[in-house]
């Protein structure tokens, strides 16, 4: 029973700390570095088809509207990364648009299809008219994070 009663007290105090930083964690908990990855360059390192487990943050710009279950990030540099979440785990906020974001887990790049990229457009709550714009693949950078940290 005090091996509970620690175990539970430790699990409280971290979830305390947590909210005292200002931030609202989902998936997997992790330990923001102190310097982003992509100010190193992460996206430049990569090509189509490659990985790289890092953490990378930025501004959330959009969010699916049904569930909350993708996100766009941007990264700086004119640049957006398109995040879904590891294995459909978990969602974030639909409202959650503007909020500062440091996520953890695979970058690598994509290109996506015509298909696919009018389905997330459907999800944004794009008009057909801007859905039926949408004629060729795209080069993307994307994002499986396996856990989210997004500031009050």
């Amino acid at each position: 029973m005090k091996v509970f009663n620690i175990l539970t007290a430790i699990f409280l105090l971290s979830q305390t700390l947590v909210q005292a930083q200002g931030t609202d964690s989902y998936g997997t908990s992790f330990k923001v570095n102190t310097t982003s990855n992509y100010e190193n360059g992460v996206f430049e390192k990569i090509g189509v088809k490659d990985t790289i487990m890092t953490q990378v943050s930025g501004t959330i710009v959009e969010v699916c509207k049904s569930k909350g279950c993708w996100m766009k990030v941007d990264i700086g540099n004119e640049e957006q990364v398109f995040v879904k979440f590891k294995d459909y785990g978990f969602f974030v906020p639909t409202d959650s648009e503007n909020g500062k974001v440091v996520m953890n887990g695979i970058a690598f790049v994509e290109e996506v299809s015509i298909d696919e990229q009018r389905h997330y457009a459907e999800d944004a709550g794009k008009s057909k008219e801007e859905v039926i714009k949408i004629t060729k693949p795209k080069r993307t950078l994307r994002f499986e994070a396996s856990g989210v940290q997004i500031e009050k």
